[in-house]
């Protein structure tokens, strides 16, 4: 299966209240950034006690103990009540730029597995290779833990990942908070006491263009090792298990899939031209999840909201308005899709049962669908992941009818190309904490006495 990454430009969104959301449009595309190469190799850090503090922009201050990396660090806090799947919910990309509090009270008991990869070279127990997520809040940290895939503690993995992470403090109380506010603005500081002076020191993900910085650079190829099918992944941040529910059920395919990722869709401005040119130029079936579902909808002229905390769990009921039938699922996503903007030709697919926000469009008469819930889900369950047979259903049939048009045509990928391109994402951007090691072992490189630099080049 070949993948493609297309790149997008941020922009400034204009905003505008209503009813507690706000409705996302596009404006003015600012210029490309140069973008970061990452840290050569990752840097193992010895675990923090210390005291530790979570601030909240405008609000309480939470104080605790350190558990993780020694580092500061800020972005948007939101919570997630999901029971199980720390390493995959640390690892998914859509919580690039986030401070992640977890409901459930006890984290790290049964520890972090080890990065092996499965028949198809994919992660098998993480959704990326690195923590994305910038801070963990949890209420209780296990500081044993068993497991038989485990080969560290959430402690020893969350330092070498750069991440700082607080534990001892009351989640319930964060969480009200967040819910009565709304997802906001918040930073982790260790061993340092609340200095109310630096409170214009907060990084808000929103105004980056997280996509650029977790999605690959180059295209890559993961080959399914059967079948005779081909698809086109555009990466905006692909979790591993999208990857391996489409490998495990086709091939080499026509179509094209359009990832999960992290952040404000309209900064996509790039993707969403490219999957409108799509619409109006090409049959092919084409099927978004999450960021890709808001992608999708913007591409068809809809326009997509902030919701007030969004939604971030394992156990979301949504309805599917197409056979009355409702599924629990997995969601990660602070953003939705105003059903109220989309055009004649879609219409809604899913609705979530517990705020009516939508859930999924799907198109009148073309193979074009998508939804803004995970139905690979890993972890949560598997009600919902018969859409991606749906989905190569419908590839197998635009292939069958080219077949019958063009007798002799061979979508097949050029063998030699499969064995030039990479097998992974290529120059992925670090999480922000693996940025603040490199920036200080670079500090204190370039501050070192020459005979001390000389030695650590020998």
């Amino acid at each position: 299966m070949g993948l493609l990454s297309v790149g997008s430009k941020p922009v400034m969104c204009k905003k505008s209240i209503m009813s507690g959301l706000q409705t996302r449009t596009f404006a003015n595309v600012e210029s490309n950034t140069p973008r970061q190469q990452p840290t050569p190799s990752r840097q193992r850090t010895p675990v923090s006690f210390d005291t530790a503090n979570l601030t909240i922009r405008n609000g309480p201050v939470f104080n605790g103990k350190s558990f993780g990396a020694k580092s500061n660090v800020s972005g948007e806090a939101v919570f997630t009540t999901s029971l199980v799947g720390y390493p995959e919910s640390l690892t998914d990309p859509s919580y690039r730029g986030q401070i992640l509090v977890f409901t459930q009270p006890l984290i790290g008991n049964y520890g972090v597995p080890s990065s092996a990869r499965d028949e198809n070279g994919l992660l098998k127990y993480f959704e990326s290779p690195n923590i994305q997520a910038v801070g963990v809040v949890v209420a209780d940290v296990a500081t044993n833990y068993s497991h038989w895939t485990a080969v560290e503690s959430l402690s020893e993995w969350c330092a070498r990942e750069g991440v700082p992470a607080i534990t001892g403090v009351d989640t319930r109380a964060i969480v009200t908070y967040l819910r009565e506010q709304g997802s906001t603005l918040a930073k982790i500081t260790i061993g340092e006491e609340y200095d109310e002076e630096q409170d214009e020191a907060f990084v808000d993900p929103e105004q980056i263009n997280l996509v650029r910085k977790v999605s690959t650079k180059q295209p890559f190829h993961v080959s399914s090792g059967t079948g005779d099918m081909h698809v086109a992944l555009i990466d905006c941040g692909v979790k591993e298990n999208i990857l391996r529910s489409l490998v495990g059920r086709a091939h080499h395919f026509d179509g094209v899939f359009i990832s999960n990722g992290p952040g404000d869709p309209t900064h996509c401005v790039n993707t969403v031209h490219t999957l409108r040119t799509l619409f109006q130029t090409s049959q092919l079936p084409i099927f978004g999840i999450c960021l890709g579902h808001q992608l999708v909808a913007l591409a068809a002229g809809a326009r997509t909201i902030k919701l007030k905390y969004g939604n971030r769990a394992h156990n979301i009921p949504c309805l599917d308005l197409t056979t009355g039938r409702v599924h629990i699922t997995s969601q990660n996503h602070g953003y939705a899709v105003d059903a109220q903007t989309l055009p004649s030709d879609f219409k809604e697919f899913f609705v979530n049962l517990n705020d009516s926000s939508n859930e999924g469009i799907i198109h009148q008469s073309r193979p074009i669908f998508s939804t803004q819930f995970h139905p690979e889900a890993r972890g949560g369950p598997l009600d919902s992941s018969y859409l991606f047979d749906n989905y190569l259903e419908s590839v197998k049939r635009y292939k069958d009818t080219q077949t019958v048009l063009q007798p002799n045509r061979d979508n097949r990928p050029n063998p030699l190309l499969v064995d030039l391109l990479a097998k992974e994402r290529v120059g992925v951007v670090p999480t922000l904490g693996m940025e603040n090691m490199a920036r200080a072992n670079a500090a204190i490189g370039a501050n070192a006495e020459p005979e001390a630099r000389a030695a650590a080049a020998a």
